[in-house]
């Protein structure tokens, strides 16, 4: 064979590789809304980045079918790629090949580009789009799953991870996604599940679509399990751009800078003026957020899921910060089981990839009632607790209203090594709120007063004035400073910079037994 014939050989094993299922299978995805694997990366990744690995694998299975169907590549395309420049590890599984089957080369590609990003230091993103296991292959599938999920436990807190459902995601396979810091998903292509419709009917008796049941909105909403739900393929790599925009490379390096075009001493007035003077009456902490990170560029996170507590990225004079604070506008911004767990897990993300916290605190408490005390509040909000106080990363807290018994301790609170606590002059910081206080407090007095809901509402408001207030916990030390709200960017900003260089450290220890 010439050395043109090999030349030219080599280009039809590529154009064979890039076709994947062929033509037609492509034609077919496009007919579904959706991308093919290889469309999916030109999309994520910056122009021309994309270096492929493995691009001449085929299947080893013995079964007599699938011997005559072999495809380069088979069903999964890896490599790396650059985002704005950084470097990332990426697979797209192909749903052209065998509906994406997982096989034994599938699993070994995946493992490769994971193995790489350890020993590089970049993040791994994965495109699912999988019919699940490879039947023919039985149980040599079932251990390549079990590989890929060895990897993402040992990435967690060293690479961040991310998955994108681009298409069905069902049984075991669910559970490399699930191991990964977060999950996009896309609405009404993508389908998340253990059992499916059909099982579900033959066990249970339960009739349930596959949107309703493992669909993006379900998963983003109800179960928690999504943390974004995009209207199409090209908004999802859009975001999966800007979330990698807030993160580092690795646990050793820092997130970006980004140069700010916004003034670092702008004031806002409004802020002044934002927080009601009805303490009962509801706000939403979104304006409060947007009015001081810069340019309002907030990427919340879990939109649709516990939205009595907003989480999510920004940036302080270029740096980015994580958000934790409480929502006002839903069941007063209590504390839950759900808003607590979700909570737990993005400070830990924060915490892992040295992200800076900012807390926006106004929480009335832990939600009362036998539901949450039977369902595990106690268990549940001890992992909210437990993240602030294990992360090591700088913790700046702005107290805007009520923070009230052990929500007020939970919330970044200088007791849990909050590096610098702010409060506004509307702070209400105390055991709990005046009117549950006084009907403790005076409850004999109350009774014996001729007019007890007078006697009762001179006592709260008296208890307001002398305890609902950020004077009394700023004379403790535990309020580092009592701050106009207008002046809260420059504040955040200086103290921010005034910790860049924190270093904390936490007892040597394997790990420590999170009240999961």
């Amino acid at each position: 064979m010439s050395l043109e014939e090999k030349f030219e050989k080599l280009k039809k094993l590529r154009e064979q590789a890039r076709l994947g299922g062929g033509q037609k299978r492509i034609e077919q995805q496009h007919e579904r809304g959706k991308l093919s694997a290889r469309e999916r990366l030109e999309f994520l990744l910056d122009d021309g980045s994309f270096q492929e690995l493995d691009a001449f694998v085929t299947h080893r299975s013995d079964d007599p079918d699938m011997a005559s169907q072999k495809y380069l590549g088979d069903s999964v395309v890896t490599g790396f790629g650059k985002i704005d420049g950084r470097l990332v590890y990426v697979f797209s599984q192909d749903f052209t090949v065998f509906g994406g089957s997982l096989s034994e080369v599938h699993a070994e590609k995946i493992c490769k580009v994971m193995d790489l990003a350890m020993k590089n230091g970049a993040p791994v993103i994965g495109l699912n789009d999988s019919g699940g296991a490879r039947i023919q292959e039985g149980v040599v599938s079932l251990a390549g799953y079990t590989d890929i999920f060895l990897r993402n436990v040992m990435a967690s807190g060293v690479v961040p991870q991310f998955s994108a459902i681009m298409g069905p995601c069902a049984g075991g396979a669910v559970y490399s996604p699930a191991l990964t810091d977060f999950i996009l998903m896309v609405k009404e292509t993508s389908h998340m599940f253990l059992t499916g419709p059909n099982v579900i009917k033959a066990v249970t008796h339960e009739d349930v679509s596959f949107e309703e049941l493992g669909g993006a909105m379900t998963h983003n909403s109800l179960s928690g399990v999504a943390h974004f739900a995009a209207e199409n393929e090209e908004e999802c790599l859009y975001l999966l751009r800007r979330l990698l925009s807030f993160v580092p490379q690795n646990n050793l390096e820092d997130a970006p800078i980004i140069p700010c075009t916004d003034d670092p001493g702008r004031m806002d007035e409004e802020l002044n003026y934002i927080v009601p003077d009805n303490p009962n009456k509801p706000y939403d902490m979104r304006d409060i957020i947007r009015r001081v990170v810069d340019n309002g560029d907030f990427l919340e996170v879990h939109e649709h899921f516990a939205q009595n507590i907003v989480v999510g990225f920004a940036r302080l004079n270029g740096r980015s910060v994580g958000i934790v604070a409480q929502q006002p506008n839903v069941l007063a911004g209590v504390l839950d089981i759900l808003s607590s767990t979700k909570g737990a897990r993005f400070v830990r993300f924060c915490d892992c990839f040295n992200i800076p916290l900012i807390t926006f605190t106004d929480v009335p408490g832990f939600l009362p009632g036998v539901a949450q005390e039977h369902g595990g509040v106690i268990r549940n909000g001890a992992k909210l607790l437990y993240a602030y106080c294990e992360a090591t990363v700088p913790k700046l807290t702005v107290i805007t209203r009520k923070a009230y018994g052990g929500a007020y301790c939970v919330m970044s609170s200088k007791h849990v090594r909050g590096d610098i606590n702010y409060a506004w002059p509307t702070a209400e910081i105390a055991v709990m709120g005046p009117e549950g206080a006084v009907n403790v407090i005076f409850k004999k007095e109350i009774d014996e007063a001729a007019d007890p809901e007078a006697a009762r509402q001179q006592l709260i408001e008296e208890y307001r004035e002398k305890f609902a207030n950020p004077y009394v916990a700023a004379a403790r030390g535990y309020i580092d400073d009592v701050i106009m709200p207008a002046e809260t960017r420059p504040k955040l900003i200086i103290a921010l910079e005034m910790l860049k260089n924190k270093r904390d450290t936490n007892p040597p220890k394997k790990h420590g037994n999170i009240p999961l």
